[in-house]
């Protein structure tokens, strides 16, 4: 499903002394199929922005498209049920909403609040638990019995055993060693691609922006900031160091290897093999003349 936002402004209590603004005239448009990373420090909006994505907020104006679903102040959608049940939302630490007694009740408690039938959760949980890098063997485990990183990953199935066509990722990495996190980033990116999701990833990581994400929004005090694919955004270190983001180290990297051998290397998102040979070419060809 699409996703646009059409001019949102979102404002926490209205009217009243306390009033914010945590959204302020924010528009884009996100193709089906496609990785966007929306990136922001705290209080730039993004958790803000991803609560309208399955219609937990509405906007105070403006209008957000979700597929066919359309939300604005004054309307809201007859089958929001539906739309939830479309949108996968993974909340940073998921782990703290586990609460069945065990992990297969608790991968079931999703698709059965949605009206799945019995046998296709069945189907579901059994085709999911491999996905996700657990054993059949903890089915029967209380969750909490689990490691942090298992239980992580149970929280996960019971978003995914409801086959969103929209997964929402809020800092899905948070509170895990290097090891985790780039396994679970690998884990959502092979479902991404596998299943043709539309997929956005709320991080502080510019790492993980830049190796998964066509698409990047950076927020600042409730706007758009910047747009763009990662190539075009990643590069502008100026701008970004006036919201306080850092640039991706490959490209600190490559901007310092121009700096010292006055030889430009175009930023095209290499990896560290690409750009040695890069590296390696120019240099032998220096040595040449």
């Amino acid at each position: 499903m699409d996703i646009t936002f059409k001019d949102v402004t979102y404002i926490y209590q209205e009217n009243s002394p306390f009033s914010h603004k945590a959204l302020d005239r924010v528009s884009f448009h996100i193709p089906e199929g496609s990785f966007v990373a929306i990136i922001g420090h705290t209080g730039s909006g993004k958790s803000t922005l991803i609560q309208h994505l399955n219609g937990l907020v509405r906007p105070t104006s403006g209008e957000v498209m979700i597929g066919d679903f359309h939300l604005t102040h004054d309307n809201k959608p007859k089958n929001m049920k539906n739309l939830r049940s479309r949108v996968g939302v993974v909340f940073q630490y998921p782990e703290h909403q586990l609460f069945e007694e065990t992990v297969k009740k608790d991968i079931a408690f999703g698709p059965e609040n949605f009206g799945v039938p019995k046998e296709e959760i069945e189907k579901r949980i059994y085709d999911i638990i491999p996905t996700v890098g657990l054993s059949e063997e903890l089915l029967e485990r209380s969750p909490f019995d689990l490691s942090g990183g298992q239980m992580r990953r149970v929280a996960i199935a019971g978003v995914l055993a409801v086959k969103p066509e929209i997964l929402v990722l809020d800092e899905p990495t948070a509170g895990l060693d290097p090891r985790g996190q780039k396994e679970i980033m690998q884990m959502f990116y092979k479902l991404h691609k596998e299943q043709g999701l539309t997929t956005v990833l709320v991080t502080h990581s510019m790492e993980d922006a830049v190796k998964y994400a066509d698409h990047v929004i950076i927020l600042n005090k409730g706007k758009k900031y910047m747009e763009g694919n990662p190539e075009e955004v990643f590069v502008q270190a100026d701008k970004l160091n006036q919201v306080h983001l850092d640039t991706p180290e490959m490209v600190q990297f490559i901007h310092k290897f121009e700096q010292r051998f006055g030889k430009e290397i175009p930023f095209a998102r290499q990896n560290i093999q690409q750009l040695a040979k890069q590296i390696q070419s120019h240099l032998e060809g220096a040595e040449r003349k």
